[in-house]
């Protein structure tokens, strides 16, 4: 344990958030999501569900600032305007930390090729279907 970290953040998740560069992204999937086939890098984060694993990563990594889209979730029934409650979770979350950003909704097309390219999947116990976000990397101002 460490001081001022959520203990959500293990050793190989804080390693792996550490280790990305600006403009890596991280994706963090819901439990039905196909991680291993999908995940350059896949870390579990067994028994715990989106919202606190996502709080946990948005409090100690910047999101980048220098471009247009840094933040996506995915769509249900490939409508980019539905928003299921998994979803406004995923919103509001992200407006606690990052409240100058916006949540881009991604059709699967678009989504899954990005998951595959991402520095890193995190695996979560979600149960609600599509409760997928990729972050993108921003960095630290001196």
């Amino acid at each position: 344990m460490l001081k001022g970290l959520n203990p959500l953040l293990g050793p190989e998740l804080l390693f792996t958030l550490r280790a990305m560069g600006h403009g890596d992204e991280i994706a963090l999937v819901d439990g039905n999501y196909p991680g291993l086939e999908h995940g350059q890098r896949l870390i579990r984060c067994d028994g715990h569900h989106l919202i606190p694993i996502l709080d946990a990563i948005l409090s100690v990594m910047p999101i980048d600032d220098m471009v247009p889209e840094a933040i996506f979730r995915a769509t249900v029934r490939n409508d980019v305007n539905a928003a299921d409650p998994v979803h406004e979770d995923i919103i509001a979350c992200c407006a606690r930390h990052e409240p100058e950003r916006k949540v881009v909704a991604l059709l699967g097309k678009d989504f899954y090729p990005r998951v595959k390219a991402a520095h890193a999947v995190i695996q979560t116990s979600e149960p609600r279907l599509s409760g997928n976000v990729i972050l993108r990397k921003g960095v630290f101002y001196p």
